[in-house]
């Protein structure tokens, strides 16, 4: 059966359950936690490397066959003009699509950190903007490769889906569709786990959900940086990267209360 979140998304292989889990994390994506708050990182250092370099290579491949099939459409007979029609066409979009690839991997900066705070149940991003899902772009973003989303997010109206990446290798990604309260309305989507082989897709969803109901499971040790460490990983990874001030602080809020009256203190309605 279909994904119940409305519109779905396109690749999508099943819709995931919220609660707990008996799952050991088996993963190096979380950076950091404490009592209030956990860290996971969405990009992973080799694979940032490794894809920016495939996209651009892609990206000069498909320049190149553009020039060509230019060349093809004004320089020869009528049969070639047409293939070369439908060459640049197809050149041209599939530009339009690996450009956004290409930018979300060279300018994801340290990992693009998503954070979760348990006891206000908030969940704050800060990230390229192409993670936002989008197919179909105005051609005006393309000249802000460094345009950032930086988002405070309700996770009781975050639900997880699985989708296929369409990789030989048979990759998987969990993300979060954040949708209208109380409904299935999807308004924004947020990149949580990408590509994962199938075995662990389950890990980074089961601990989260662990940790945001206080489950056992989710041993807030396990991190790269040690509970005791959150000034170290806050200097490494946090400053310099266009985290608003409230926002730094309100990792640590342990209250609605407590948030209002940060976001109070510096004026965010």
């Amino acid at each position: 059966m279909p994904s119940k979140y409305r519109p779905q998304i396109f690749g999508w292989f099943g819709d995931l359950d919220k609660g707990p889990y008996s799952l050991p994390l088996h993963d190096d994506r979380l950076i950091y936690a404490n009592n209030n708050y956990c860290a996971f990182i969405r990009k992973e250092r080799n694979d940032q490397i490794f894809y920016t370099c495939l996209y651009f290579v892609a990206i000069i491949l498909l320049s190149i066959l553009i020039v060509g099939m230019v060349i093809f459409i004004f320089g020869f007979d009528h049969e070639l003009t047409l293939i070369g029609i439908i060459g640049f066409i197809t050149c041209s979009f599939g530009l339009y699509l690996i450009i956004p690839e290409f930018y979300q991997n060279a300018f994801s900066r340290l990992g693009s950190p998503i954070i979760f705070n348990r006891k206000t149940g908030k969940v704050y991003v800060n990230e390229s903007y192409f993670f936002n899902f989008k197919v179909l772009r105005h051609p005006k973003v393309f000249l802000q490769p460094k345009k950032r989303r930086i988002q405070e997010y309700d996770w009781n109206d975050m639900h997880g889906v699985i989708i296929h990446n369409f990789s030989r290798n048979a990759l998987t990604s969990t993300v979060l569709m954040v949708c209208q309260p109380s409904t299935h309305q999807v308004i924004d989507h947020v990149m949580l786990d990408p590509a994962r082989a199938a075995t662990g897709r389950m890990f980074v969803w089961g601990w989260i959900n662990s940790f945001m109901v206080y489950y056992k499971s989710a041993n807030i040790h396990d991190g790269e940086y040690k509970t005791d460490e959150e000034a170290k990983f806050k200097t490494d990874m946090i400053e310099g990267e266009g985290w608003p001030e409230w926002m730094v602080e309100a990792f640590n809020a342990t209250s609605l209360e407590e948030l209002a009256t940060i976001k109070q203190k510096y004026d965010i309605k």
